[in-house]
């Protein structure tokens, strides 16, 4: 679709959203807009973990101990199949409105969560809480990319990579809290206040320009796209759950394949796609997808495995597992807050990106050498440096694909980028569960002879599994847990190590619209744009405007530093001056 720029008549009076300018609110204004969008965001980054820490209750108050996992598994998969969906759909009929809708859905399915009357219902209505869910992250950070422009988002996107830390700590604590003290039902209805506050800031003080336009939803893709994500990830889970591929599980991985290949096909052709092909030809949209579906494996696998090993090896309750992973998230909050006003400040970000993935591959590797006897300050400085190095990237890569793309395709932009990392942390989470499970079977055959591999609570992660049984026993599945789970950060490590070979293949583009351009110039350079054939750059003289007060001072401010921190990366990757044929990625 072809931008068109008005002739410099009267000044419109507010903000076209196909533009750099973001809607010119004050910072008061922005953390207003922004404390809605983080009470969205915590909902769903707060549900995972404030669950699994009930499973075990909720399972023996249903006497259905099979259907365990599916509690988490059917939440995963609504959640990372509807979120494409829920990016277009945002592109299509504005933010604002699919923002409020997957708030009510995720309210309703926490509904009938809590008002569950067995164990299938409950999984049936955490796929509805999924549903929900799917579009709670990507259009948060969508909706931000629309009010704030490039260069001053980053100092705001780390308060988001704040909520995933805090609610990493928070979730254990709180859902065991709600668990023991009061019924485990709360763990659902929990989210009912948070998500009416969220819905009454949003509704109150968030108003979004949208641009109508005549639409055809791409249903059939939508269906290929669900079906395709579903088929690949139950058999991924169940395989990862067995710690082998059974026939029928292979058979659902290739179902699951073929359906992606026919999606794929169908794109090409589809009037308007779910998932628009053409954005692939953009270097930076295809190395953040890479790398965003590589650190999701890594990061996922570290969350999973760490809890686990506080309640079994170190005795810890969910709460307390939950408290001692706070050097994770404080390195987490550190980097994640403090690196997006830098790059706001300079204007460049891939340097933190290549640091980043550089510190959390090493972080991985302090993470493979844990012990049994490991010392808690040793321990704690592992999980901070491993912090440190997610928090440098983990939302900066989100601002590099919404810098990269036309704002026409923002919201699908945003939520493929949330749709790949949340696709890689199902993946890895479940293959490096595989290769735990497998390694320790085999450890405790080693140490306490073949009928070991079926010790109670050997890899459930609930402690009261080891209670009762002799002391030999819980010292060989300690040990066992522990090696398995190394092992398993072991064979992590080349994945950590591709995603800094990715980092360091990104283009490092300016971040767009914090000045205007110089007289005559041809706007901000590097800019890729990736709109339909035609479309027009907004290169031209003056097409580029100060994105917030001052922001003209600012740019004057960092000027020095950004020399100094970016010339160099702006030479090795090839940055160019956007011209009016839009910008095509290095071969």
């Amino acid at each position: 679709m072809a931008v068109s720029h008005a002739a410099p008549a009267a000044p419109p009076t507010a903000p076209s959203p196909l533009d750099d300018r973001g809607l010119g609110l004050t910072h008061k204004q922005i953390l207003v807009v922004m404390s809605g969008l983080m009470l969205g965001m915590l909902l769903a980054a707060l549900d995972q973990t404030i669950v699994t820490t009930a499973l075990q209750t909720i399972a023996q108050d249903f006497g259905r101990q099979d259907l365990y996992s599916w509690v988490l598994t059917s939440y995963l998969l609504t959640s990372t199949a509807s979120t494409p969906l829920y990016g277009k759909l945002s592109d299509l009929y504005g933010r604002k409105l699919i923002f409020q809708a997957s708030i009510v859905i995720f309210l309703f399915g926490s509904v009938l969560c809590g008002a569950s009357q067995s164990m299938l219902q409950l999984v049936i209505f955490r796929g509805v809480q999924g549903l929900g869910a799917g579009g709670l992250i990507s259009l948060a950070l969508a909706i931000i990319g629309d009010i704030i422009p490039p260069r001053d988002r980053g100092k705001y996107q780390g308060y988001f990579g704040a909520v995933f830390g805090s609610a990493s700590v928070i979730g254990p604590v709180l859902g065991g809290t709600l668990t023991q003290s009061v019924d485990w039902r709360w763990v659902f209805y929990v989210n009912i206040p948070l998500g009416i506050v969220a819905l009454v800031v949003i509704n109150r003080v968030l108003h979004l320009p949208v641009v109508r336009r005549k639409v055809s939803i791409d249903w059939t893709g939508a269906a290929l796209l669900v079906v395709g994500v579903s088929l690949l990830l139950i058999a991924v889970q169940d395989s990862g759950r067995a710690a082998r591929i059974s026939g029928g599980n292979g058979l659902l991985m290739a179902a699951g394949a073929a359906v992606l290949v026919g999606f794929v096909l169908w794109e090409r052709k589809a009037v308007e796609p779910v998932l628009p092909l053409r954005l692939f030809r953009g270097s930076v949209f295809r190395v953040t997808s890479g790398l965003s579906f590589v650190t999701g494996a890594v990061m996922f696998g570290v969350i999973i495995f760490l809890p686990q090993y506080m309640q079994i090896v170190r005795g810890a309750s969910p709460t307390a597992a939950g408290l001692r992973l706070l050097p994770l998230m404080a390195g987490l909050l550190l980097t994640s807050i403090t690196s997006g006003r830098i790059i706001s400040r300079v204007g460049r970000y891939k340097a933190f990106v290549v640091a980043g993935t550089a510190i959390a591959a090493f972080g991985m590797f302090l993470l493979s050498r844990i012990q049994v006897d490991t010392s808690a300050v040793t321990l704690a400085g592992y999980m901070f440096v491993m912090g440190f190095g997610l928090g440098l990237f983990m939302q900066t890569t989100v601002l590099a694909i919404q810098n990269a793309v036309d704002r026409t395709d923002l919201g699908v932009a945003t939520s493929t980028a949330t749709f790949f990392r949340t696709l890689g942390g199902a993946i890895g989470a479940a293959v490096l569960g595989a290769i735990l499970l497998a390694q320790q079977r085999h450890e405790l055959i080693a140490r306490l002879g073949p009928g070991a591999a079926g010790t109670p609570a050997a890899g459930n992660g609930v402690r009261g599994g080891l209670d009762g049984l002799p002391a030999a026993v819980q010292t060989a599945v300690r040990q066992a847990f522990t090696d398995s789970m190394t092992h398993a950060y072991r064979v992590a490590l080349p994945v950590a190590a591709l995603a800094f070979v990715l980092a360091l293949l990104l283009r490092d583009l300016r971040l767009r619209g914090a000045a205007a351009p110089a007289a005559g110039g041809a706007g901000n350079p590097g800019v890729e744009l990736r709109g339909t054939p035609g479309a027009e750059l907004r290169g031209t003289p003056g097409a580029e405007l100060p994105g917030t007060p001052g922001a003209a001072l600012e740019e004057a401010a960092g000027a020095a530093l950004e020399e100094a921190a970016g010339a160099a990366l702006e030479e090795a990757a090839g940055a160019r001056t956007a011209s009016t044929e839009p910008a095509l990625p290095p071969q």
